[in-house]
C-alpha cells in the first residue's frame, strides 16, 4: 500500500511539473532532453560553471533546465546580461528561498539572502555607503597594513638568509583574508599574556566554522530541488548547516558582548569598527537593528570577502609565476617608486597601473565566484524573446563571459597589457562582472581589489619568486563556489636586499 502512495504521489508531482513547464511559457529558451522527476538534474556536474559551458555550446548563449521542481535558466552573453540586469532589473533582485537559508541568514534577514525591498535597501545602504565606503576603508586601512605586514614578517622570518624556501600560499592568504576582515569587524582588542593566545586559537574555530559554511553552500540540499525528499537529510547536510551556524552565531554574540562591556574602557579603541558602527545605529532603533540583524550582516561580510580574496591571490601569484615577463614588470614597476627605502602602502595603489592590470586581468580569467549566485524574477518577463516564467532561476555564467573569443582577443591568455589599450574599458556591454552586476552586485568591490593589490604588492616587493620546477604550474580549476585550483599552488621564495633592510 505505501508504495502505491508513493507512486501516486510521483505521478502528480510529474503531472503538476509538466503542468507548470507548458503554463505561460509559449517561447521558452531551448533546453536539453530532460528525465521525469529529476529533470536536467543528471547533467549536473561540477565545476559547475563548466558544466553550463559545455550545454552553452550546445544549446547557445541562453537555455532553461529544470532542475527538479524549479526552473532555471543560464545566460552566458552580454545581451542577454543586459536584458537581465537592465531592462528587468528590479525584476530579477530578488534571491530564492533555500532551506538553509533560515539558518545561514537568520531567517532571509541578511543582505545576501534577504528578498528584494526596504530591508534590502537599507543593508546595501549601509553595507555599500558606510561600512564599507571609501571614507570608512581609509579610516581602516591601518588595520590591513598591520595584517598585511605581520603576514610578510612571517613570511620574512620562515625564509631564511639566502636560499630559496618553498611554501603553500593558499592557507596563508586565507588567514590573512579572515584576520583583516574579523578586525575590521571587531577592532583591535586589548588582551595580552595567556588571553590573546586563547583569543587566537578561537579565532581560527572561528575561521575554521565560517569555511566549513562555506563549502556547503546554502543550496547544497537536494530537498530544495526535490520536495519529495524534504523529509531526509542526506549525509547529514541539515545537522551540519545547523550546527555550524549555531557556532557562528555564539561567536559573533561574543563579539558584540565584548563590544558592549568595553564600550567607554579608557584603552577602548573599537570606534572605526563596524561593530561599534552597527550597534549605534541599534542604540537608534532597537526594534529594528537587532543583534540577528548584526549578526546577518557580519557574516555575510566575513564570509564573502575571505575565500574569494584568498582564491584571488593564488591565481594572481600563480599566473604571474607562469609569466615570467608579467612578474619581472610588476618588479620593476615597484622597484620605480619605492626603491629599496620604502615599503608599499595601500594609498601607494592608484600610481601602479601595471599592477593594478595584473588584479584586474586575474578576476578576468579566474572570477571568484565565476557562475553569479543565482538571481530570481518577482514576474513574468522575457529575455532575447523568450518567456521567462515569474519564480525562475537565473544563472550568469561569468566565467564564460569573461572568455568569450567573441568579445576579448586571445581570452585564454594571462595579457594585463590588454587593459591598456585603447576601448578594453568600454563598459556599454557587460563583459567584465567578477563582483556580480546589477543591484545586487558585491559591495565589497573596493575592499577585495585593495587587499589584492597590497598583498600581492607587497610579496614582489619584498621577495624573488619562482615556480618549484621547470614545470609550468597547473592551471586546473576544482570543485567550489568560488574557482579554486585543482593543486594548491607552491612556490620557492627568498628575500630580496630591501627586505633585509626593512624587515630584519
Amino acid at each position: 500500500m505505501d508504495y502505491l502512495l508513493l507512486f501516486a504521489f510521483l505521478f502528480l508531482l510529474l503531472l503538476v511539473i509538466k503542468l507548470f513547464q507548458q503554463t505561460n511559457n509559449t517561447n521558452p529558451p531551448p533546453s536539453p532532453p530532460s528525465l521525469p522527476i529529476l529533470g536536467h538534474i543528471y547533467l549536473l556536474r561540477e565545476p559547475l560553471h563548466r558544466c553550463f559551458f559545455d550545454l552553452t555550446r550546445k544549446y547557445g548563449p541562453i537555455f532553461s533546465l529544470r532542475l527538479g521542481s524549479r526552473l532555471a535558466i543560464v545566460v552566458s552573453s552580454p545581451s542577454y546580461v543586459v536584458e537581465a540586469f537592465n531592462k528587468n532589473d528590479v525584476v530579477f533582485a530578488n534571491r530564492l528561498h533555500f532551506w538553509a537559508g533560515k539558518y545561514i541568514g537568520y531567517n532571509y534577514t541578511s543582505l545576501g539572502l534577504s528578498p528584494y525591498g526596504d530591508h534590502w535597501r537599507n543593508l546595501r545602504r549601509i553595507s555599500k555607503h558606510e561600512l564599507l565606503s571609501p571614507n570608512q576603508l581609509k579610516l581602516t586601512s591601518g588595520i590591513r597594513t598591520h595584517e598585511t605586514r605581520s603576514f610578510i614578517k612571517t613570511l620574512y622570518d620562515a625564509s631564511g638568509n639566502a636560499t630559496f624556501v618553498k611554501v603553500e600560499l593558499k592557507p596563508m592568504f586565507t588567514n590573512l583574508a579572515f584576520n583583516m576582515i574579523l578586525r575590521m569587524i571587531t577592532g583591535k582588542l586589548q588582551v595580552n599574556g595567556d588571553n590573546m593566545r586563547r583569543s587566537k586559537a578561537e579565532e581560527a574555530r572561528f575561521q575554521k566554522f565560517i569555511e566549513e559554511l562555506f563549502e556547503i553552500g546554502p543550496s547544497g540540499y537536494i530537498g530544495d530541488f526535490l520536495p519529495l525528499f524534504q523529509w531526509i537529510d542526506f549525509r547529514g547536510y541539515k545537522k551540519n548547516v545547523v550546527r555550524l551556524t549555531t557556532e557562528i552565531d555564539a561567536f559573533l554574540q561574543g563579539f558584540i558582548e565584548d563590544h558592549r562591556r568595553r564600550k567607554g574602557a579608557d584603552d577602548f579603541e573599537n570606534e572605526n569598527s563596524m561593530i561599534h558602527s552597527l550597534l549605534s545605529y541599534q542604540e537608534q532603533q532597537p526594534e529594528y537593528y537587532t543583534d540577528e540583524v548584526i549578526k546577518g550582516l557580519l557574516q555575510d561580510i566575513l564570509s564573502g570577502g575571505t575565500d574569494t580574496s584568498a582564491v584571488t591571490m593564488e591565481w594572481a601569484m600563480t599566473n604571474l609565476l607562469n609569466n615570467e615577463a608579467a612578474l619581472n614588470k610588476v618588479r620593476s614597476e615597484l622597484d620605480l617608486h619605492f626603491g629599496e627605502d620604502k615599503l608599499l602602502d595601500e594609498a601607494d595603489l592608484p600610481k601602479l597601473h601595471y599592477l593594478q592590470n595584473v588584479v584586474v586581468e586575474t578576476l578576468r580569467l579566474h572570477p571568484a565566484v565565476p557562475l553569479l549566485v543565482p538571481h530570481m524574477n518577482s514576474e513574468n518577463c522575457t529575455i532575447g524573446n523568450h518567456h521567462i516564467p515569474k519564480g525562475t532561476m537565473l544563472f550568469v555564467n561569468a566565467c564564460a563571459i569573461q572568455r568569450d573569443p567573441n568579445i576579448w582577443d586571445q581570452p585564454m591568455s594571462f595579457s594585463p597589457e590588454r587593459f591598456e589599450q585603447d576601448g578594453e574599458n568600454d563598459q556599454r556591454h557587460p563583459k567584465m562582472m567578477p563582483f556580480g552586476i546589477g543591484r545586487r552586485s558585491c559591495p565589497g568591490m573596493e575592499l577585495g581589489q585593495r587587499v589584492v593589490g597590497l598583498v600581492l604588492g607587497l610579496l614582489i616587493q619584498l621577495f624573488e619568486w619562482k615556480r618549484i620546477d621547470e614545470k609550468m604550474i597547473d592551471m586546473g580549476e576544482g570543485k567550489g563556489l568560488t574557482m579554486p585550483k585543482v593543486e594548491p599552488l607552491e612556490a620557492m621564495f627568498k628575500p630580496r636586499n630591501i627586505a633585509h633592510k626593512l624587515l630584519s
